[in-house]
Parts: structure tokens; C-alpha cells; sequence
């Protein structure tokens, strides 16, 4: 994706979050499911297969992700663009939890921060640095 795009996107999306409370309470009814998920870890192929599996984010179906969306896995910033976008789509079907992988320190050291910086070398840091303040 474009790195004008990438960056509009994360900023559509923090405008988003600045909106929202600290603590999000989500609810439904008996008859809907919620599908929760956490720890995806840069690995888009388990994001591919829970949509398969559950069904894309839509006013029918709510997701909560807890967390832990980045580092160690290939697919970190493929896995932000996809969540960041449902986010956006469906704000009150989708929710987003930070887990510590969130977060500058830990991206550093297990490998997020060197993934953004090989796939957008130009704009790389501006990027990263936009990231970082909607985590």
C-alpha cells in the first residue's frame, strides 16, 4: 500500500480511538455471537483463517482483538492496515484491545520496527512514528 495511504489510514484511525473511553464495554444480545481473538503476532495467514472460519467484521458480526497484534510474525503492518480499516468500517462492530506488544520499546526488540522499516525505507520512520501514537 501506498505509504500516503498508510499514513492516512493511521491517521483516520487514531482520530477514531482519541474518541473513544480508556475502557470500552461491548455487549449484544443472546442471539448474536461476539468472535474474541488475541495474540495474532504478525501471522496474517491466523487472521485469514478466523475470517474464513467466523466470517468477516459486518454489522452482524462483532470482533473483539485483544491485543498483541504485532512482532515476531512477517505480516505485523498487513495485520494493522486490515484491523485499522474494519476499525473504521464498523466502529461499533470492532474493538481493539493494546496488548504490550503495543508498544515502541517492545517493537524494537522483537521485530516490528525493523519490519516497517524495510517495507517503506523512505517513509519508514514517519510511519513508525504515527504508530506509535495511535498505540
Amino acid at each position: 500500500l501506498h505509504p500516503r495511504y498508510v499514513l492516512n489510514l493511521l491517521h483516520e484511525t487514531r482520530k477514531h480511538l482519541k474518541q473513544l473511553p480508556n475502557i470500552s464495554h461491548v455487549s449484544t444480545c443472546y442471539s448474536e455471537e461476539v468472535t474474541i481473538c488475541g495474540d495474532l503476532h504478525g501471522q496474517l495467514d491466523d487472521l485469514f483463517f478466523i475470517f474464513y472460519k467466523n466470517g468477516l467484521p459486518s454489522p452482524s458480526k462483532s470482533y473483539v482483538f485483544n491485543g498483541d497484534f504485532v512482532d515476531r510474525g512477517k505480516q505485523s503492518l498487513e495485520i494493522l492496515i486490515i484491523l485499522f480499516t474494519f476499525l473504521l468500517i464498523y466502529p461499533k462492530e470492532v474493538h481493539l484491545n493494546r496488548g504490550n506488544h503495543e508498544d515502541y520499546m517492545v517493537n524494537l526488540r522483537y521485530g516490528f520496527a525493523k519490519e516497517v522499516m524495510q517495507k517503506y525505507k523512505v517513509h519508514g520512520r514517519k510511519i513508525l512514528k504515527m504508530i506509535q501514537n495511535v498505540f
